[in-house]
């Protein structure tokens, strides 16, 4: 899906209806920093509040998805485009999800393999030395590696405002967490909760 389309529509369709950011924020329940974000296609609206929107918005939700109007004929393909759309990257997501786990059980495998090494195996200090820094080089690196695979599956999404975000990297990797949850700022409301990993955007 189009973000930056998506957003233009949405700005389209609430001048439309002669609305003024504030004013569409505060008849779906959610900030004008969220509405000014979907405009500026820095994020979607929640699947909770596509509905109350398009009400809002005077469009289907097909249309919303689609950013643009759609002619009867034009529906049913923009609707099975944007349902593919949605399972495509929901699948996509989750093989990164798998892939970071790998990434993550391998290095840290890998890292503590070769400190257990040094430490079991008669050697140079300086190899012992170098064979330390290499561990926790290799560690740090899958973290890495791991930490970006899981940031870009999918958003986080905020349990006051239930606005969907990508954090900063610093803000993800900093953030207390649980295996389906991360506690951070929310962007739009700026409540710090715990936020729970979505599939989609």
């Amino acid at each position: 899906m189009d973000q930056i389309k998506i957003g233009k529509f949405i700005a389209q369709m609430r001048k439309e209806q002669s609305l003024t950011q504030k004013q569409l924020a505060d008849l779906a329940g959610i900030s004008d920093k969220t509405v000014s974000k979907w405009e500026t296609g820095r994020g979607l609206p929640e699947v909770s509040l596509m509905v109350p929107l398009c009400d809002i918005l005077k469009i289907s939700v097909n249309e919303l998805l689609s950013g643009e109007r759609l002619t009867d004929s034009d529906y049913k393909k923009r609707a099975e485009e944007n349902m593919m759309d949605l399972v495509r990257e929901r699948e996509e997501n989750r093989k990164k999800i798998a892939l970071a786990v790998i990434v993550c059980a391998l290095t840290m495998l890998s890292g503590v393999t070769i400190i257990l090494l040094t430490g079991l195996l008669e050697m140079d200090t300086w190899l012992r030395i170098l064979l330390l820094v290499i561990s926790l080089i290799v560690i740090a690196g899958g973290i890495g590696v791991t930490a970006v695979l899981d940031m870009s599956a999918g958003t986080f999404e905020c349990k006051h405002c239930g606005t969907r975000f990508v954090p900063t990297p610093g803000a993800y990797i900093s953030a207390p967490h649980t295996i389906t949850k991360r506690k951070l700022k929310c962007p739009a409301c700026g409540e710090i909760s715990y936020c729970r990993k979505r599939l989609t955007h």
